[in-house]
Parts: structure tokens; C-alpha cells; sequence
């Protein structure tokens, strides 16, 4: 694309052009620019528009950069840039593996999970995929900056370069959308052909489908569905790309998916990494699918992977395009959550991300490709598709006291818990009325946009950006102090509004049973206590719903609270240690319920060592509900509640 480049018509430049935070913005104008651009560059208007949705979904995050260095509607990359300014976050120090019949390393961070800050990488080291901006400037003639804070020029930019990857291909500026096919997959950056077909598709399931939205800058965009458009994919076979290893993998057919194998290594002194060997879902069944974020780039994510003395995953999804990579086969155990009953039980799912960033945004392709990866492993195991067990990090309980404080606390406030749950078919819609004895959290994401602090300096507010989470009170009051966490805080003090803080928090599609409605605020039972949260009729933040909730069972007047459901002692056989059944700081009261997520046996997978033939799957008498205890879910013995539908 660089020869074409220099060969390309350059623009006049767009100096006058809105810039992408100023107001008011002219309805209409949105529109208009895209209609403009598409015109003077020879795109037709439904590909620009619908290679943007796929980015952005037209909006234009105030100039801000993409978690991979992409700015305005049409992600224009500079990522060197981006990497250089943007803050970066620690998750905290939990074990990551989860089980304390193997302590971590002495010395090492080797189990923490937290990932190292590297310098950013130049320009002349980043692929082409992200660096963009720098040949939409030289095709337009527009400069760096004005490409990245104004939608005309970013828009412009994009045309220009789906123009310049169309002449790249030898083929004609057509008028034809279905003559696109080639460009559209060239505009992605993938190097293999696999991920350019997938995202091609999904710009063509756009544009057959049709979009329309308000976008953060309160523009509505419109691109009307063609469902008879056929384009020509065979276009992607001349662009020259790899094509990728998919190995072992284990995805769905509508996505791109890589072998890139995680290592199972010994190193010494009796320990070894980065995972462990099983037999699931013929050994124990896999129960929950775990969202993270990576808090690194790409290719620092695959580096850790793939080192033995790190932790690993199931799975890495790259923000650009969508790209998956596999790392372990599902039917072994990743180290990611940092409780290995949940490790066990689970598959874990690394996004190209930032949490302490907001407005690194995630784009609409990776979004997308997630989503229908955690639909293929839902049906293949049976999974629910909800939030009790398509649990973000920030979910996943400690297992013990001691591990509370140090349990990691990503994808954080910002991800789209409903967007992603529209993509998985199960959008977060009401079951009851508005007087129902449970609630479903579920704010206007782009609108809601409470304070958080701590994202670049401690105390400091972050920059204002659309929330999925709800801060609870202690009285209705928006003054009211913060409910406590007992285990985050032992010393009774207040939780924050610390963009890492979870102690007063509730997120996007959790569900709580009702305490006490009073005007426009909503109480909920939530870590034995109520905690109130401002629910006006005109401005709900949490939907009606039906389900099953528990309390304890009558004469007792509490019941303990456990992070994790092993098995009872008699249940251990000769040569496996017996797992302590060790509760949390906290106190299920009588009188309070709590929604129950499911009913599972205690298990715990005694896998300690590095060779497998000691491996031993120990499955008790004793049963326990998961429950929506607090921001993150927990576990009580069956034997202590009892359940009843509301």
C-alpha cells in the first residue's frame, strides 16, 4: 500500500473539520461526513460505514485511542503513540493458580498473574495493522493529529485507505459493495487469511443487516440492510497472507482461530508450569467461562504465555481484528483466576485490554469474535449464559481470608457487559415488573457515567466514560457513605470509588434479591448488609426478575460463606490431602436472601506435581449453591439454606 500511497490524489486538508469533542454537534452531520467521504474517495458508502461499525460502532471516544492505538469512527492506528501515553494497571498479587496444596515460588511473581510493564514499542517495530494513521495522512494529506481527533478527516482517512487496498488489488473504485470483499479484508491488517476472511464477513453481515445507533457524540447513524448482497470472498485468496496454524484449536467455524500452545514444562526444584494437565469435562465438568483483560499488547500476551514459569489461559483475543489465539486444549486446566476450584471448573478468555484506561476502547471485532467463541463453549458444555457463570475476573471469590485483597479486579467497570450479552442472544431484559423481588443491574452503558478515581494518579478522577456497574450505599442517599467489604477492607473502613475498588459495587446482568424500595432507590441484600442504589422510573438502572434465591434454613441465624465448594473430609481418599473447607469473612444473616446461580458437589482436582499419575479428581456427598453474594459470587452448603422461587 505504501507505492500506491505515493501515487494516491492528495486531499485538501480538513482544518475545518468538527473536532470529535466539540459542542453541539449538528445532527445529521455524522452522517453526512461519512456520505461526503465515500463520495470523494469511491467507496460505496454501505462498506465505509460498515467497516466502521465494526470498529468503533461510529463513535468517536472524544479522540481517544483503542486499546491497540486506534483512533475515531474508523480505528486509524498509531499505536507507538498510544502505548507511550497510555496508564497501566497491576492487577494486584493473587496466585493465580488458586490452590494452596502447591505454594507459589518463593521470590517469583512467576504466579501473581501481574504483567509486566514494558517500554512501548517504535513505530518501525509495530506491524502494519497498527500504524494506519500515519498512511491515511500520507494518502489524504492530512495531518497525524487532525486524523485523530476529527471525524471528518478519521473518516476521510479510512475511505482513502479501503480506496488505496481496492486499486492494491487491481481491481476497480466499483460502485458495487459485493466488489469490496478483498479491501474490506485488506483493511483489517490480519496476516492471515483465516482472521481478513472473518472480519470481511462480519462487515458484510453489516451491511446485509443493516445498523442504526446513537453514538457518544449523540449522533444517529443509519446504514440500511441489503440482504441480498453476495460479495465475491474469493477476493481474499490474492492478497498474499499466511495462512495460520490451527493445530489443536477448538473454536467455532465463524471465527479465526491460532495454535499458539502454552508450555508444559518442569523447571527445577520439583516445580513446573504453566498449567495443568486433565480429562475435562470426563474428569469434572467445566462450569464457567472467566473474561479477562490482558493489561499488555499483543504480542507481550503471547510472549507470557508461552513462557513455563508464567500462568496461562484457554484462550487470547486481539483487539484490531478479533484474532483468537488457543493456547491450552479445553479439556486441561489454565491458571487464571486465582481460585482453582474455578480454574478447575473453567475457561479463561484474555482480551487485548486495559483496564485503568476507559477510553481504550474495545473494538466492535473482538467484541463480536468473543462472543460467539463463548457461545460455541456454552453449548458444547452446557454452560447458562448468564453472570453467574460467564463471570468476569473481578468476580471470581478468594478462596480463603488471606487471599481476598489480592484477587484481580479485570475487565473492570468499563466492558460492555450488555453489549456483549445483545451478541450472545441474551440480552438483559425484564422477566418481572419494576416491583419484583429481584433485580437484574443493567444501566444505559454510554449514559451512566459514574466517578471513579485512581486510573492514572491514586485520588485522582478518571476521565468520564459509560459505566455497566452501579455504586452502592448505605443509605438512599447519594451522600451516603460506600457499603463495606469486611475482606477487603478488615479494618471497617468504607470501599471507594477506586476504579480497582469492588467492595460497593454491582455490575451489568448480576443479579440481587430486594431488601427495600424507598422513592427512587433500590436496596439489595449484598455482603450481609443492604445496599442501596439510585434506580429513578425515568432512569432505571436494574430490571425486574424472576429466579430462585436462598436464606437460611429456619433456627439458624447465620450461615458461613465460602470462596470456593470442596468436598468433605471423609471424602478424601488415602495419599490426597485434605482441603481445608475454610469460610470467607462474611455472614449470610437470616432474613437476607440472596439469588442462587446453581447447585454443584464438592470437588477438588489434587494435581499438585508435574507428572499426572498422582492426578485425582475427589467428588463429596456435600453440596453447595453459588450465590450472587457481592460483586464477586461465592458458595453456601445446601445443607444450610433453603431455596424458594421468586
Amino acid at each position: 500500500m505504501g507505492a500506491v500511497a505515493s501515487a494516491a490524489l492528495l486531499l485538501p486538508l480538513l482544518s475545518a473539520a468538527p473536532s470529535a469533542t466539540a459542542e453541539p454537534v449538528e445532527a445529521g452531520s455524522l452522517q453526512r461526513q461519512f456520505a461526503a467521504a465515500a463520495e470523494r474517495q469511491g467507496v460505496p458508502q454501505s462498506v465505509l460505514l460498515a467497516v466502521s461499525y465494526l470498529q468503533s460502532r461510529w463513535d468517536a471516544h472524544g479522540g481517544a485511542p483503542s486499546v491497540t492505538g486506534g483512533y475515531g469512527p474508523m480505528h486509524l492506528t498509531d499505536t507507538a503513540t498510544a502505548l507511550a501515553e497510555a496508564p497501566h494497571h497491576t492487577h494486584g498479587e493473587e496466585d493465580a493458580r488458586g490452590d494452596g496444596s502447591r505454594a507459589p515460588r518463593a521470590g517469583s511473581d512467576a504466579r501473581t498473574g501481574s504483567h509486566a510493564r514494558t517500554a512501548p514499542p517504535t513505530a518501525a517495530q509495530l506491524p502494519e495493522r497498527l500504524r494506519t494513521l500515519d498512511r491515511a495522512a500520507a494518502l489524504t494529506g492530512i495531518p497525524a493529529r487532525e486524523l485523530r481527533t476529527s471525524t471528518a478527516a478519521n473518516i476521510e482517512g479510512g475511505a482513502a485507505l479501503l480506496a488505496a487496498a481496492q486499486r492494491a488489488s487491481g481491481r476497480p473504485l466499483s460502485a458495487d459493495p459485493a466488489d469490496w470483499f478483498g479491501a474490506v479484508a485488506r483493511y483489517s491488517g490480519a496476516d492471515d487469511t483465516a482472521t481478513a476472511t472473518t472480519y470481511a464477513n462480519d462487515v458484510f453481515d453489516v451491511i446485509r443487516a443493516g445498523e442504526s445507533r446513537r453514538t457518544d457524540s449523540g449522533q444517529v447513524v443509519t446504514l440500511a440492510g441489503d440482504a441480498d448482497l453476495v460479495p465475491e470472498t474469493g477476493q481474499v485468496a490474492s492478497l498474499g497472507l499466511r495462512t495460520a496454524d490451527t493445530g489443536r484449536t477448538e473454536c467455532p467455524r465463524t471465527v479465526a482461530c491460532e495454535w499458539i500452545p502454552a508450555p508444559y514444562e518442569e523447571f527445577g526444584d520439583g516445580d513446573y508450569g504453566n498449567h495443568d494437565k486433565a480429562d475435562r469435562p470426563a474428569s469434572q465438568s467445566i462450569e464457567y467461562i472467566v473474561v479477562h483483560d490482558t493489561e499488555a499488547t499483543w504480542d507481550v500476551t503471547l510472549q507470557l504465555v508461552q513462557d513455563p514459569t508464567y500462568v496461562s489461559w484457554q484462550y487470547s483475543l486481539r483487539s484490531s481484528d478479533g484474532h483468537i489465539a488457543q493456547h491450552l486444549p479445553l479439556k486441561d486446566v489454565g491458571w487464571h483466576a486465582g481460585n482453582w476450584f474455578v480454574n478447575a471448573k473453567s475457561v479463561g478468555l484474555e482480551h487485548e485490554g486495559f483496564l485503568t484506561a476507559p477510553d481504550s476502547w474495545y473494538t466492535e471485532a473482538m467484541y463480536r469474535t468473543s462472543a460467539r467463541l463463548v457461545r460455541y463453549l456454552a453449548q458444547r458444555y452446557d454452560i447458562p449464559l448468564d453472570r453467574q457463570h460467564v463471570l468476569g475476573h473481578d468476580n471470581v471469590p478468594g478462596t480463603t481470608a488471606s487471599t481476598i485483597r489480592g484477587m484481580h479486579t479485570d475487565p473492570g467497570p468499563y466492558w460492555d457487559w450488555a453489549h456483549y450479552f445483545r451478541l450472545l442472544g441474551r440480552p438483559f431484559t425484564p422477566t418481572a415488573g419494576p416491583h419484583a423481588a429481584v433485580v437484574t443491574i443493567r444501566p444505559e452503558y454510554s449514559t451512566h457515567q459514574p466517578v471513579y478515581t485512581g486510573c492514572v494518579k491514586a485520588g485522582e478522577a478518571c476521565a468520564p466514560h459509560g459505566s455497566g456497574a452501579v455504586r452502592l450505599h448505605t443509605a438512599p442517599d447519594a451522600d451516603a457513605p460506600l457499603v463495606k467489604d469486611v475482606g477487603l477492607r478488615p479494618d471497617g473502613q468504607d470501599s471507594t470509588t477506586g476504579v480497582n475498588d469492588t467492595g460497593a459495587r454491582a455490575s451489568t446482568g448480576q443479579q440481587y434479591a430486594v431488601a427495600e424500595r424507598r422513592g427512587d432507590w433500590t436496596a439489595i441484600w449484598y455482603l450481609g448488609q443492604k445496599a442501596w442504589f439510585h434506580n429513578p422510573a425515568g432512569q432505571r438502572t436494574a430490571v425486574g426478575s424472576r429466579g430462585l434465591v436462598l436464606t437460611p434454613k429456619e433456627g439458624l441465624a447465620e450461615v458461613p460463606v465460602y470462596g470456593r465448594a470442596y468436598p468433605e473430609a471423609s471424602a478424601y481418599p488415602a495419599g490426597v490431602p485434605v482441603q481445608a473447607v475454610s469460610p470467607l469473612p462474611y455472614k449470610l444473616l437470616a432474613g437476607q436472601s440472596y439469588v442462587v446461580g446453581g447447585r454443584t458437589p464438592g470437588e477438588y482436582y489434587f494435581a499438585p506435581v508435574f507428572d499426572t499419575t498422582g492426578h485425582r479428581v475427589v467428588r463429596g456427598q456435600e453440596e453447595y449453591y453459588e450465590i450472587q453474594f457481592g460483586h464477586r459470587v461465592a458458595f453456601v452448603k445446601a445443607a444450610d439454606v433453603r431455596v424458594s422461587r421468586v
